[in-house]
């Protein structure tokens, strides 16, 4: 009798299972993007406030619905609230994608989790990111710069999970000064920074000698030699913003439209995967978490993320990298239509909107329906799984494909599609 492995057997088994959907899923076109710019709205984005507008409430008489007045965008019968109005014009280039949903509630940081690496949090193992995946499959587009870059502050939900450190990112605090761990300080010049890395090397091919097939010293030696690679004038380069013009700096606006500028030049020297965080929660006393009073000014972030966004894609277009580089406007789950006590929105995960642009994709779509308040899905909801899925094929992934934490097969999504409609 012929023995078979328990991954064999998985993979088998998976094969089988799945087998009917192929056909399928091969019909679609392969997705031709090799970059991504995920902007992330932590907190929770209020959808009925941005991107799917609804009937107008009234928070003082505590009626449910909408905060803000819907407008036309540039295609018909696609509206978004009022103050995304340089999002608005370029919507033929958009994405909406209004029937997201996942049933993490109250919970920031699972919700948090489930939107970076599309699973549940598991006991017996690290999930990877979208990032890290994506890095993991593609690799870098350049050996000069790192493939895949986090603007704003490290958190494990960015992070490579099982796929190890060398699928890791790096990350910035600052848009103007670059990684700090990269820059070297003022008083080391070239000469005796030689001398360290020459020593260092030393150190470092002892304790690989000395902890001979450990893969946590093997990866962590890699990353090392990496970092100092990084180091040099060919990454560092991309933080000088004031290369580009000041009429360019001024179209993308405040803090978090200069580091969408920063991932327009991380993605045109060759970075794959670049996450811009909008943590700036003393715009609004609140960012997007907009409980009680964090809601009386929220139109001001929505203002800063549609000026920013709309300069990303109309920058990407003039520089030839709208169709090679999708965008991302991601958020861990969006706001319920009534009002609290405070007059803000507390928390809603059963239907919410995401955003993609460019990157190929047949983008001027709407794609699901909430009813007149967007508490439900009425029509084409979307799973996370189907979410990430859709990614992935965009950048020209298989999705049926698995990835191996340790000595067990993965699927690279949770049982997710693509959408099917941006791609045919």
């Amino acid at each position: 009798m012929t023995s078979i492995s328990r991954r064999d057997f998985l993979a088998a088994s998976s094969a089988a299972a799945f087998a009917p959907l192929l056909p399928a899923m091969d019909k679609l076109p392969k997705g031709k993007a090799d970059s991504v710019i995920m902007l992330w709205l932590g907190g929770g984005a209020a959808h009925m406030d941005t991107f799917d507008p609804k009937r107008k409430g009234d928070a003082k008489a505590k009626k449910a619905g909408s905060y803000y007045d819907p407008i036309d965008t540039a295609v018909k019968g696609i509206q978004v609230c009022e103050h995304l109005k340089q999002t608005a014009k370029v919507m033929d280039r958009v994405v909406l994608l209004r029937g997201i949903n996942h049933d993490v509630i109250d919970e920031h940081a699972a919700a948090v989790n489930r939107m970076h690496t599309g699973r549940p949090i598991a006991e017996s193992v690290l999930y990877p990111s979208m990032g890290s995946v994506i890095t993991s499959q593609l690799g870098p587009r350049s050996d000069k710069v790192p493939p895949y870059v986090v603007i704003g502050y490290p958190n494990v939900t960015r992070g490579p999970g099982f796929l190890g450190a060398k699928n890791g990112y790096v990350y910035l605090f600052e848009t103007d000064s670059g990684p700090n761990g990269l820059t070297r300080p003022a008083d080391v010049d070239a000469e005796r920074q030689a001398r360290r890395e020459a020593l260092l090397a030393k150190i470092r091919e002892q304790q690989l000698k000395r902890h001979p097939g450990e893969p946590a010293i093997q990866e962590y030696a890699t990353a090392a030699a990496e970092g100092f690679k990084l180091a040099g004038p060919d990454f560092m380069k991309v933080f000088n913003l004031k290369t580009e013009s000041a009429d360019l700096r001024n179209e993308y606006g405040g803090e978090f439209g200069q580091r969408c500028l920063l991932a327009r030049r991380l993605v045109q020297s060759g970075v794959r995967f670049v996450e811009v965080s909008f943590n700036l929660n003393f715009v609004n006393g609140t960012g997007w978490d907009t409980h009680n009073e964090g809601q009386l000014n929220q139109h001001l972030i929505v203002q800063q993320l549609d000026q920013a966004l709309g300069a990303l894609i109309t920058d990407l277009e003039r520089c030839k990298r709208l169709d090679k580089t999708l965008i991302v406007v991601n958020t861990e789950f969006g706001r319920p239509p009534e009002f609290d006590g405070g007059g803000g929105r507390g928390h809603q995960s059963k239907a919410f909107s995401t955003v993609l642009a460019g990157g190929g994709l047949k983008t001027g779509q709407a794609i699901g329906v909430t009813d007149e308040i967007a508490k439900k899905i009425i029509d084409r909801p979307i799973s996370v799984p189907d979410f990430f899925a859709t990614i992935y094929h965009a950048m020209g992934i298989d999705t049926n494909i698995e990835l191996s934490a340790g000595e067990r097969p993965v699927p690279i999504t949770d049982g997710g599609k693509p959408i099917k409609e941006l791609f045919v």
